[in-house]
């Protein structure tokens, strides 16, 4: 009669026991290197995301352009229509990443975000976009091997600005893309002089946006540069109003 087998006892720390780490940005997830000890997010990750922030300000500066706007709008021609600036159906979901709630607001949130994490103050008024996006981009990749070695939301962010930059790059590289957009909110203010606010939504094939709080309406191009420069407006004063309140 051959001899029982021994038993085999796994140790708890053997390596069958150990559960391995993974990145945790949601389309990754790949197990993390041994020289990647300690991170929560891996380095290709990291590269990939670093490139994305670095390319955002260039990719905005070809939104922010009224060619970009315009392209592929229908046009009214002058000679049927009674006004003399006739309406110019202009590039909703443009006007959505280069307009308040864009790209800025985005980047912004992010950065408040890590900033609440580090125990500092949230970001500065940094201007209209165009001023701001360079210096929200400037701290998210000084900062951006921080997050992805301690910051318990990285994965989320990552992912968001991994969004972000293909929003951006489908439009910029002409990419048809459709749906509800935000636009920000609605700047009108009432009798009293108190403060609209209601969410303003539009559809990317129609150049009409219209309150259904207030009732205001814009149309145009003239228009719809109005109501961006009354947007950021509003914010610069409610900002102002919170640094007073501080």
């Amino acid at each position: 009669m051959p001899p029982e087998e021994p038993a085999v006892h796994n140790h708890p720390t053997g390596l069958d026991d150990y559960d391995w780490p993974a990145c945790v940005a949601p389309r990754c997830g790949r197990l993390l290197w041994v020289a990647e000890t300690g991170r929560l997010a891996c380095r290709p990750c990291e590269d990939a995301t670093a490139t994305r922030i670095r390319e955002l300000p260039a990719l905005f500066a070809r939104l922010d352009t009224t060619a970009m706007l315009m392209k592929g709008a229908r046009r009214t021609g002058s000679a049927t229509s009674g006004s003399r600036t006739p309406p110019i159906p202009p590039r909703l979901d443009v006007l959505a990443l280069v307009g308040p709630g864009g790209i800025a607001a985005r980047l912004r949130d992010i950065e408040d975000a890590w900033r609440s994490a580090l125990g500092w103050t949230v970001a500065p008024w940094r201007g209209s976009p165009a001023e701001a996006i360079p210096q929200h981009v400037r701290f998210l990749a000084d900062n951006l091997l921080w997050a992805c070695s301690s910051y318990d939301s990285i994965g989320q962010d990552i992912d968001d600005l991994r969004k972000l930059h293909g929003e951006c790059k489908a439009i910029a590289d002409g990419e048809k893309r459709g749906g509800c957009v935000q636009v920000g909110p609605c700047p009108t203010r009432y009798d009293d002089d108190t403060l609209c606010g209601e969410p303003l939504t539009a559809v990317t094939d129609n150049h009409r946006i219209h309150c259904r709080a207030c009732g205001a309406r814009w149309e145009t191009l003239g228009e719809w540069r109005g109501l961006r420069d009354a947007q950021e407006a509003v914010l610069e004063e409610q900002l102002r109003r919170a640094e007073d309140a501080a």
